[in-house]
């Protein structure tokens, strides 16, 4: 896996507004979206607005409040969109051979209404 956050990487020029999305929730540590291509009737995918390139990126270098922050804000997504009472999952892949394509932390939030 690269070692370097790459600053010109898809979510990160979402983050900075050069790219649209089709925005569910943003403040100011987080941006929640609809992703463009989806896998569930809801699929949002949910990124911290901090250089993280993964999951074990994340948990090392953001602050403990900041953690969980982000994973409370992905439950209050999940509920805001109506999911929580029919199911959801949430998926993170890390690393390239587990599927990441962007190197960008960010959660899948797959939902089924």
């Amino acid at each position: 896996m690269q070692k370097e956050y790459d600053t010109n990487n898809i979510f990160a020029k979402i983050i900075r507004g050069e790219i649209p999305c089709d925005k569910v929730y943003e403040d100011d540590k987080i941006l929640a979206f609809n992703d463009i291509n989806p896998k569930a009737p809801v699929h949002i995918l949910v990124i911290p607005k901090g250089e993280y390139r993964s999951f074990d990126d994340f948990i090392a270098k953001a602050s403990k409040e900041e953690v969980i922050y982000f994973f409370k804000k992905v439950q209050e997504i999940a509920k805001k969109k109506g999911v929580s009472k029919s199911g959801y999952r949430i998926v993170a892949n890390h690393g390239k051979k587990a599927g990441q394509i962007v190197f960008h932390f960010h959660i899948h939030i797959l939902g089924y209404n």
